[in-house]
């Protein structure tokens, strides 16, 4: 059974950071290529960065140059490093394993 379990989302000023994180298990954590996706209220889920297996990483252009995607194979955990956080960041940010498995999701807020 596989689960992903998101932590990290919170309440921050706009220009802050926050670092998110993806515990995952019951799938071969090394050789999947894991995302970050999120979700504002009334749009649709967007893909916001991703990692494979050997560590490529993509980004949209709405958050490059301030988030970072990383992994922890020895710790099965994907890693979204945000910094310089914008209002328009805010939604649920959900991981994503191999396209097919989701977490529950995670709330950002930047908000003054």
């Amino acid at each position: 059974q596989v689960q992903l379990v998101e932590s990290g989302g919170g309440l921050v000023q706009p220009g802050g950071s926050l670092r998110l994180s993806c515990a995952a298990s019951g799938i071969i954590f090394s050789i999947t290529t894991m995302r970050w996706y999120r979700q504002a209220p009334g749009k649709e889920r967007e893909l916001v960065a991703a990692i494979t297996s050997g560590g490529s990483t993509n980004y949209a252009d709405s958050v490059k140059g301030r988030f970072t995607i990383s992994r922890d194979n020895a710790k099965s955990t994907v890693y979204l490093q945000m910094n310089s956080l914008k209002p328009e960041d805010s939604g649920v940010y959900y991981c994503n394993a191999a396209l097919g498995f989701w977490g529950q999701g995670t709330q950002v807020t930047v908000s003054s």
